[in-house]
């Protein structure tokens, strides 16, 4: 919902605020039916996906499960409709949805931070960044809610001017972040940068090395603190200690694969720093009271109720 409104709501808030109207815009899914919104709610469109939409930006936005809402189908008219508009934009997950219909082909872009290294795999001819957003010629990428925002005040900015660019950020008490900032970090770490910044930087080389875990004090060394102090601010900061907080992000990111993608079991242990399915699950079930079987077996791919495009 957010992804989406940060789109449609500073286009809005240009058309309020200029002489006249910036934007006109429709809401199109791929079969024309309401799309319901992981949060429950469900948003009325304009029109189904003809194929013949043209105009000046095309927005594909989209979340989970792009490939029940964005079926290969739909594929021919997304791309035929990509190229019947000057500039496209990929938001969040609309990158999956654009590099499945041919789209991004040797372009660079970005999508959220859990799915880079994911989309990187899935589609080798894309250059994939860690970026907030990214332009690259006809093709604009985001890599979420915040980001969009952002993206959406520098077209004004080209494409309007300054002054109606800064009057629409004014509405939303909004204070950009350049583009090519670490989108990676930006949530769970920037907060720490001024009351922790050792612990901040311990976190990020702990998030750098989520397949191949480093030792704790080899990273207290690599921020220039004892082991004692690296326990004492994980705890001051965090509540728990950098073990267990380690352990909880690489967790984090095998969830993240159990449920986003169909990588086998003992792939993503591997991939997340466990040496085989078994110690994965056993961690997994302690932190999620479930195994990572039963979870992707119970959601995600089965649901078709996620936001689509």
């Amino acid at each position: 919902m957010m992804t989406l409104a940060s789109v449609m709501d500073p286009m809005r808030a240009a058309n309020r605020l200029a002489s006249d109207d910036v934007f006109n815009w429709a809401l199109i899914s791929a079969k024309g039916t309401p799309l319901k919104l992981t949060c429950g709610l469900e948003l009325q469109v304009d029109s189904a996906l003809s194929g013949q939409e043209h105009g000046d930006v095309l927005f594909v936005v989209a979340g989970f499960n792009t490939d029940l809402h964005a079926p290969a189908s739909t594929l021919p008219k997304i791309k035929k409709i990509a190229e019947q508009h000057a500039t496209v934009c990929a938001i969040e997950a609309g990158a999956w949805v654009l590099a499945r219909a041919g789209v991004l082909n040797d372009h660079t872009v970005t999508t959220h931070w859990e799915d880079l290294e994911n989309l990187a795999f899935a589609f080798p001819r894309l250059n994939v960044v860690n970026q907030r957003f990214v332009i690259d010629r006809n093709i604009w990428s985001t890599g979420g809610a915040s980001p969009t925002l952002d993206m959406l005040l520098h077209y004004l900015r080209v494409n309007e001017r300054q002054s109606l660019a800064l009057d629409v950020a004014n509405v939303f008490i909004h204070n950009e972040t350049p583009g090519n900032a670490d989108l990676r970090y930006t949530a769970p770490v920037n907060w720490l940068d001024r009351a922790a910044p050792k612990l901040a930087s311990a976190i990020r080389i702990m998030d750098d090395h989520i397949e191949t875990p480093l030792r704790l004090p080899s990273i207290a060394a690599k921020v220039g603190i004892s082991m004692r102090s690296l326990q004492y601010l994980a705890i001051q900061h965090l509540g728990i200690g950098p073990g267990e907080y380690y352990l909880r992000l690489r967790l984090q990111a095998a969830r993240r694969l159990v449920l986003d993608t169909r990588s086998s079991m003992l792939e993503i242990a591997l991939r997340t720093g466990f040496s085989n399915s078994s110690s994965l699950t056993r961690a997994f079930k302690k932190r999620y009271h479930d195994t990572p079987s039963n979870l992707r077996n119970g959601t995600r791919f089965d649901q078709v109720t996620d936001s689509g495009i």
